[in-house]
């Protein structure tokens, strides 16, 4: 197309009555930062990783907007990731409920993890800049109902 190009995720939003839990997830489980953010009319966080704002978050407690109760049509949302074991020591140690796996081929090792708004998110870990031993390979679609 000539120079255009889409390039890469920038972002995701959520929209939450749970902007406390939420902001506690991704900084206490995931290990993201709450930093700098516009002053919009409107409550909110950002939350960083290394040094980017990927996950804005949107407070709508003092709205009539309902708390959607999963991503929708949106399945998850993924992040190139390192640290495959310290990961899954982390989320063990904060009892939250996740599944690894390994993309067939074994380039790519997985963690899925739920947000507390029913948000899927997934963790891929290049394997070979991994230690430790590679999760069971697994062809199926995870989160199919």
């Amino acid at each position: 197309m000539g120079g255009v190009s889409v390039g890469v995720l920038d972002h995701f939003n959520i929209r939450t009555r749970n902007l406390a839990e939420t902001v506690r997830f991704y900084e206490d489980v995931l290990g993201l930062e709450k930093g700098a953010r516009p002053n919009f009319a409107f409550p909110g966080a950002w939350m960083y990783s290394e040094g980017k704002a990927v996950v804005h978050l949107v407070d709508i407690s003092a709205t009539a907007e309902p708390q959607k109760p999963d991503s929708g049509v949106v399945h998850h949302v993924a992040f190139v990731s390192r640290g495959f074991d310290g990961m899954k020591r982390r989320l063990a140690s904060k009892d939250m409920k996740f599944e690894s796996r390994q993309v067939p081929g074994g380039d790519l090792w997985q963690i899925f993890v739920n947000d507390p708004n029913g948000v899927m998110i997934e963790l891929n870990f290049e394997a070979a800049r991994e230690q430790g031993a590679a999760p069971a390979e697994k062809a199926d679609d995870i989160g199919r109902q």
